[in-house]
């Protein structure tokens, strides 16, 4: 029996996914991104990936959601786990500008959790891959950290 309902459930996907992406209603994405983090006077490289969705609200508009993991690039530092929405205006037919705002965590129970407010643009080059940069204010009860990065993607 639980063969045929993992055999049922890979064939609703298989069935599924080239419809939802014909969807005209919204786009997946996927991302890799790298930059920098810095807190008062130290800050430190970054590299991370991300996937989520975008939501078309209509021709001016959108919404997302999206999971991410991102790495500070110190020994000893841990992956920062995040969830995160997003809403935004497109500009012309290749970009989109928008705010987020999430939280964070890390998988140890360190205390590396924090919410996080931030802003950023991304740009189509083609079909599906785009190019972007973002800013993020995370909201630490003891200092104030910031990261940017650049974005390389692409949209299914």
């Amino acid at each position: 029996m639980r063969k045929f309902a993992l055999l049922a459930a890979v064939a609703a996907a298989a069935v599924a996914t080239p419809a939802a992406a014909e969807d005209e209603s919204g786009e997946f994405r996927a991302e890799v991104r790298g930059g920098v983090i810095w807190v008062e006077d130290f800050s430190e490289a970054t590299l991370g990936a991300a996937v989520g969705y975008d939501f078309d609200l209509g021709e001016t508009a959108f919404a997302g959601v999206e999971l991410s993991g991102d790495k500070i690039l110190v020994e000893g530092a841990d992956v920062l786990i995040g969830t995160t929405a997003r809403l935004g205006l497109k500009v012309g037919d290749e970009g989109k500008l928008f705010a987020t705002g999430g939280y964070d965590f890390t998988l140890d129970d360190d205390g590396g959790d924090a919410w996080h407010l931030g802003a950023g643009y991304h740009h189509k080059l083609g079909e599906s891959l785009y190019l972007g940069a973002e800013y993020r204010h995370y909201f630490d009860d003891f200092v104030d950290v910031d990261a940017v990065n650049a974005v390389v993607g692409l949209t299914f």
